[in-house]
């Protein structure tokens, strides 16, 4: 591998892919659209030719289906990385990932694993709507036995995927589609990832905010321009969502006394509500002030981009909770942190909603 390449955050995913199986024969790749011309937005492009169609094959349009396939397929020694090309369409296959492939270790003594990683990607803008673009990562997280993951960044998304693929338990690889072509460094860092570790971005001394996935970019935004109005920002992206890395969370609180927990989902029941919990009940005393969620409200996801707009989380709404948390007045030019392109599109490479 070259010195810290640029790549964007799909190669990212289909690197991971393609390496873990040089060096593991037991891995396969399958899913819808692994095999077409597209190859799930580019991310297994190549790995047909490469390695045939005993280890890269398409599945059926039945995600219960195939997901059972991949469950007995790991089961019997293999390491499928399975992809579905949204989340919602995986709906349909919860009962073999809560009732089979999160519970096989556990019912068999701990003889028995599953290695399964499974890719969710995350849609949202354009028109997607309520059910091409939500985001289930606490349902997921609230699984005994699953391991959650949802990077951030290019080097993770290779180093993640890795880590995902070598780890024994069943993992949901949570990847937003919009972060596809984000690009960045693939750093020496990132060939050892390590699930359960968190990383902060960000370092400051008056606000902590936790975040993963997309946001974690409207978080490191909002932190540099927070920073040019004096306040300093501990961004802390969490990676992995289960388990959570809460060492570094209860570090990063314990110097600024200050939370701001982040979420792409709805904020009840989200992952932001249970760093809040977990943070209250265990850190109360390192607290100055209540700890703040960022999320998007209980109701389905519009399609109308007059409705939509201002519906997520962004880099204002989470410069906002960091002055409300600091007890300050939000400054008039923070209008500045408002996206100047539509912002139902991640950028003009975007074109259409698949």
């Amino acid at each position: 591998m070259p010195d810290q390449p640029t790549i964007t955050f799909k190669e990212g995913i289909r690197l991971a892919t393609r390496d873990a199986m040089v060096s593991d024969a037991s891995v396969i790749c399958t899913g819808l659209g692994v095999t077409d011309p597209g190859g799930v937005f580019g991310t297994t492009s190549g790995l047909l030719a490469e390695f045939g169609p005993d280890r890269v094959f398409d599945g059926p349009t039945s995600e219960n289906a195939m997901t059972g396939v991949g469950v007995g397929a790991a089961l019997a020694g293999l390491k499928p990385v399975m992809s579905h090309q949204r989340l919602d369409f995986f709906l349909l296959a919860m009962d073999q990932l809560v009732n089979s492939a999160a519970k096989w270790h556990y019912m068999f003594g701990g003889h028995v694993t599953v290695p399964l990683t499974i890719r969710l990607i995350i849609g949202r803008g354009w028109g997607q709507g309520p059910t091409h673009s939500q985001n289930y990562q606490a349902w997921f997280a609230h699984v005994p036995g699953l391991r959650v993951v949802a990077p951030a960044f290019p080097r993770d998304a290779y180093g993640l995927l890795r880590a995902s693929i070598d780890d024994p338990n069943p993992v949901v690889f949570l990847e937003h589609r919009w972060l596809h072509n984000a690009t960045g460094a693939l750093t020496p860092d990132a060939v050892s990832g390590e699930l359960g570790r968190a990383r902060v971005c960000r370092e400051g001394v008056d606000v902590t905010v936790c975040a993963s996935g997309l946001p974690t970019l409207e978080a490191i935004k909002a932190a540099d321009w927070l920073a040019a109005h004096g306040v300093a920002c501990d961004v802390v992206d969490l990676r992995t969502l289960n388990p959570i890395d809460w060492e570094t969370i209860f570090i990063s609180v314990a110097k600024t006394g200050r939370l701001v927990a982040v979420d792409s989902a709805a904020i009840t029941g989200s992952v932001a509500g249970e760093i809040v919990a977990r943070v209250t009940t265990e850190a109360f005393k390192d607290l100055r002030t209540a700890p703040i969620r960022v999320a998007q409200p209980d109701v389905p996801e519009p399609t109308s981009p007059a409705l939509t707009e201002g519906f997520h989380v962004s880099a204002r709404t989470i410069a906002e909770a960091a002055f409300v948390s600091m007890g300050a007045e939000i400054p008039m030019d923070i209008a500045a942190l408002d996206v100047s392109t539509p912002h139902d599109v991640p950028g003009p490479w975007f074109s259409g909603p698949f």
